[in-house]
């Protein structure tokens, strides 16, 4: 069964789940959709669609999930307008910028009968699905900590227009944070406490590249995010997310365990590599991935829940997810300004890990759909 669905934004993002829509062959793209009108055209022509405005592309009785690919001040307000229009929702990340409104999101699914996914799924790639085969599998004994880095400079040096990366709702934390924080759930569950502490470097950024450059931007936002997370399990994990980091060499990820260690890739991707100590081994073994989607797949999340609403069960890269990782990105914020341990208010279960052959998936299992 073909899915139709709409896209509403087509940014550089939006070519992916164009791509991956022809290579799955579950959903078909049938209508795209832009505030600039020009660049909705030249998406649709590329890719074999059609552009509407927003108001036709709700209108069609075909389309019955909603892509939301706007940026993230827009999210709410999209995501509500195309629930209120009957259609599924499937967001990129985050959910949205402030919890009321994500909440709301989650509300009015339920009220109607919607199903509501978002990205990220790269933590349904074969790098972070292979780890979890791994962990499941007790290759490290009992899971006991973890931790998590992301370590750059900003991103002014060659984005025109870097201003939103510094404001409230976004900096390392809103930006790169659901990454690292939706791979570490999938491992470990949810977060049940919170300790952090958030600081920024410069009270302005110049911009690097473009017809901007050497325009300087205020800094609204921390840039520098630590955070003590504790899981349901007992789990410990440390997390660093920043912009104020010219170097490092810290890992991505990692997972400590009674018997050894698993290096994750980052978590930004959907490949490797992966990488396992076990306790008492002199070297690093890499491990062959055995799951599919190796590269750029962006949209297998999409597909899951189309295919899951198809067949009445759960979807992975679920509306409560994502909520629970916008509140524990608040949490952490909020730990910080008021100096003590916070518990999130939100619980999401850990995602049933992907089958190494989805029904939904017709390659193999090395297959990389989105290469």
């Amino acid at each position: 069964m073909t899915h139709k669905i709409g896209i509403v934004g087509t940014g550089n993002i939006s070519a992916a789940y164009l791509k991956i829509a022809r290579e799955l062959e579950l959903f078909e793209v049938k209508a795209v959709t832009d505030i600039d009108p020009g660049r909705a055209q030249a998406q649709a022509t590329e890719h074999g669609t059609r552009a509407m405005t927003r108001e036709e592309l709700l209108a069609d009785p075909e389309i019955v999930a909603v892509v939301n690919l706007t940026p993230p001040a827009a999210h709410a307000e999209v995501s509500l307008g195309a629930l209120r229009a009957g259609k599924h929702v499937y967001s990129e990340k985050p959910l949205a910028v402030e919890r009321e409104d994500g909440r709301a999101i989650l509300r009015e699914a339920e009220e109607r009968g919607l199903r509501v996914g978002c990205a990220p799924d790269t933590f349904l790639g074969a790098g972070l699905q292979t780890g979890r085969e791994l962990l499941d599998a007790g290759a490290i004994g009992r899971p006991v900590a973890a931790t998590a880095f992301f370590m750059g400079s900003g991103p002014e040096s060659w984005h025109p227009s870097p201003d939103f990366f510094y404001q409230p709702g976004a900096g390392p934390l809103f930006d790169m944070g659901p990454y690292y924080l939706t791979a570490l759930i999938n491992m470990l569950g949810a977060v049940t406490r919170v300790g952090g502490s958030a600081v920024k470097a410069f009270e302005e950024r110049v911009v690097g590249s473009g017809a901007r450059q050497g325009e300087k931007i205020g800094v609204n936002t921390p840039t520098h995010v630590t955070a003590q997370l504790g899981f349901g399990g007992g789990q410990a994990a440390t997390f660093i997310a920043s912009f104020d980091t010219p170097a490092s060499e810290l890992p991505r990820i990692e997972v400590y365990g009674t018997e050894g260690t698993l290096s994750l890739p980052d978590p930004n991707t959907f490949g490797g590599p992966l990488r396992l100590r076990r306790r008492g081994a002199e070297e690093w073994e890499t491990v062959e991935l055995t799951r599919p989607f190796h590269s750029n797949a962006r949209g297998i999340g999409l597909a899951d829940m189309l295919d899951a609403i198809a067949h009445g069960t759960p979807h992975r890269a679920s509306g409560d997810l994502a909520f629970h990782v916008l509140d524990v990105m608040h949490t952490i914020l909020e730990a910080a300004e008021q100096e003590r341990t916070l518990a999130p208010g939100s619980y999401a279960e850990r995602p049933e890990a992907l089958a190494a052959q989805p029904a939904w998936f017709r390659g193999t299992p090395s297959g990389a759909p989105g290469a």
